[in-house]
C-alpha cells in the first residue's frame, strides 16, 4: 500500500502504476474506466491518500470506487478539480490508523479527536443525561 501526502501526488502515482502494469498501452492511448480513492488519517494527524486506476468498471480494486467511465478517464488525463474531489469525499469513508499499518473507519478511542468529541458530548448534556 503506497500512501501519499497530497491527493495530486496519489493520482500521479496511480497513473504511473497503471501504465507500468499495462506496458502495452501508451499514456496517450490508455483508456481507464474506474478511478478509486481512499483517504487516511494517520496517528500523528497527517492526512494521506491512495488512488488507483482500473481498466474495467467492474474490476475489484483495493480501495473505494469514486468515478467511472468518462469521469475516471478525465482524472487519468489530469482534467479534474482537486477541491471538488476533496469536497465530495464522505468523512465516514475515511480510514483512521489505530496501530502502525492497521486502519479502521473509526478513530482510536484514545486519540485527541475522540477526546474532543467526548468532551463536546459532556458539555451538551445535563448531569442527568451523563449518568444514564
Amino acid at each position: 500500500m503506497n500512501l501519499y501526502a497530497t491527493l495530486e501526488e496519489a493520482i500521479d502515482m496511480a497513473r504511473e502504476e497503471y501504465l507500468a502494469a499495462n506496458p502495452e498501452v501508451d499514456e496517450e492511448d490508455a483508456v481507464v474506466n474506474q478511478f478509486n480513492l481512499q483517504k487516511y488519517v494517520m496517528q500523528d494527524g497527517d492526512i494521506m491518500w491512495q488512488a488507483e486506476f482500473l481498466t474495467d468498471d467492474g474490476d475489484e480494486g483495493e480501495i473505494l470506487a469514486v468515478r467511472s467511465g468518462e469521469a475516471a478517464q478525465a482524472i487519468f488525463e489530469g482534467d479534474f478539480d482537486e477541491m471538488e474531489l476533496r469536497n465530495e469525499w464522505l468523512p465516514e469513508n475515511t480510514l483512521h490508523e489505530w496501530d502502525e499499518g492497521e486502519f479502521q473507519l473509526e478513530p482510536p478511542a484514545d486519540s485527541e479527536e475522540a477526546e474532543a468529541a467526548a468532551e463536546e458530548w459532556e458539555d451538551n448534556n445535563t448531569d442527568a443525561d451523563n449518568r444514564a
